[in-house]
């Protein structure tokens, strides 16, 4: 309310001295336009428009006094712009089997921790909090919304988590029903569920259903999916059409990461920003800002654009008559 009025008072003693500069510049017309004594077509608007850049300059340097500062700290994320990367991470006996990668002597999981560094490396990862959840018979969170890249590194590499399991087969739903207890009070559309497995023994039927704030959804598969490897008694390979149905029902997008790093294209469309538009989170703070940036741009610009179009007439000799 005080920023409003300060800014009408200014409009309106902006409005007053133009009025006072018209009537003196009336009585110089014919020295600064010429015999006709007229300006240019759109200098008629330029007293209306001076006085509402005061208006606006005032409005903004008020609101910005009476706002509260912002301190802004080179770690700091405020809670809005932080987003949440969920990584459910296969960790059965079937992903040590080696028949990933290229050329086929990679073991599943160092294929499937190629394909986690190439996600982290190719997403903000920075503006991400990150959650690992180990899935094998059971779920098991491991990390929590830790920002400590290089500790997930080290725990999908280094820890060998498929020891806090007993044995049994690899229930997938599992760690997607965990994910999507630890995502339930997040802000809507806030995270992105990434699944890495070789689909090994996922069943048909319970697909946990995902809450809100998870907006996007990515499985990535691992191993061959042509001929596999034996374990415990069954053919193991690469589950890629039931992973590829995994993500259907769960409105995502499937990749078989044996051979080939995730798509730009595909990652884009899972880690895409879902908050609202930048336009729709401005608050008065930055509105004032802009405010008082153009206004005052603007207010320097005006005498120059005046000065170099604001008549057509030129004094002088014409350098063709002088030459003559």
């Amino acid at each position: 309310m005080v920023a409003a009025t300060v800014a009408i008072a200014a409009l309106l003693l902006a409005l007053g001295g133009e009025l006072l500069h018209r009537r003196r510049v009336r009585r110089l017309a014919h020295l600064l336009f010429g015999p006709d004594a007229r300006p240019a077509g759109w200098v008629a608007v330029v007293p209306w428009l001076r006085a509402l850049l005061h208006g606006g300059l005032a409005w903004g340097l008020v609101t910005l006094l009476m706002v509260e500062p912002r301190v802004h700290q080179s770690d700091e994320i405020p809670d809005e712009e932080w987003r949440h990367l969920l990584l459910v991470y296969d960790v059965s006996p079937s992903m040590h089997l080696r028949d990933a990668g290229p050329n086929g002597n990679q073991s599943r999981a160092e294929r499937a921790k190629d394909l986690v560094d190439s996600l982290f490396a190719r997403v903000p990862i920075g503006k991400f909090k990150i959650t690992v959840i180990a899935t094998y018979n059971g779920a098991k969170p491991v990390v929590e919304d830790t920002r400590d890249v290089e500790l997930v590194r080290h725990v999908l590499s280094q820890v060998d988590m498929r020891y806090a399991f007993k044995t049994g087969s690899t229930k997938l739903f599992d760690g997607i029903a965990e994910a999507a207890r630890i995502a339930k009070t997040w802000r809507v559309r806030s995270a992105m569920l990434v699944i890495v497995s070789d689909g090994d023994t996922v069943p048909a039927s319970g697909m946990p259903e995902l809450p809100p704030s998870i907006g996007g959804t990515l499985v990535v598969g691992v191993g061959d999916h042509v001929s596999g490897k034996f374990i415990a008694g069954h053919q193991s390979r690469q589950d890629a059409s039931t992973l590829r149905q995994v993500a259907i029902r769960l409105g995502g997008e499937f990749h078989n990461g044996n051979k080939r790093q995730v798509p730009s294209d595909v990652l884009s469309a899972a880690s895409a920003d879902a908050r609202k538009p930048l336009i729709e989170r401005l608050t008065r703070r930055e509105y004032a800002l802009l405010a008082v940036v153009l206004a005052s741009a603007a207010l320097a610009l005006l005498p120059l654009l005046l000065h170099y179009f604001g008549t057509r007439w030129r004094p002088g000799v014409p350098v063709a008559v002088v030459a003559a």
